[in-house]
């Protein structure tokens, strides 16, 4: 396998580490939306969440939330943080290893994730897509 991330976890790439425990890494992007972003990486390979355990996503947003605190506290004048996971390369996923983007956000950084208005659906509509997803939540 030849993966970037499992690369970096192995400590074979060099990397400017922000945060490791023993499941997730905290890493700084190097092509960063602004600056001060960090992916946080489970050390397990999976390329999509829904391949990781519970623990390693669990552990991915709890890291998170530990690490945007602390941008929070940085020379950073950030006004918001981008929590982002793109699961799949449909999402938009480039790595093919599940991980977070904390993004710092600044008053018109010009960054954006708008929803389309075109698609507007029934109530009927609605319910039974949700209907079909529900049955299929395996806990």
């Amino acid at each position: 396998m030849d993966c970037i991330f499992c690369s970096i976890i192995a400590k074979e790439i060099e990397s400017s580490f922000v945060y490791e425990d023993d499941l997730v890494i905290g890493i700084m992007d190097l092509f960063p939306a602004t600056e001060g972003h960090v992916l946080v990486i489970p050390k397990v390979h999976s390329e999509l969440i829904t391949g990781l355990d519970d623990v390693y996503v669990e552990r991915m947003f709890k890291a998170g939330k530990y690490i945007s605190a602390a941008m929070r506290k940085s020379r950073f004048t950030l006004d918001a943080v981008s929590f982002v996971l793109s699961d799949g390369k449909s999402a938009g996923q480039e790595i093919p290893h599940a991980h977070l983007h904390l993004i710092p956000r600044y008053s018109g950084d010009g960054i954006g994730f708008r929803f389309g208005s075109k698609h507007k659906f029934t109530r009927e509509h609605l319910d039974k897509t949700a209907k079909e997803i529900k049955s299929g939540i395996e806990i």
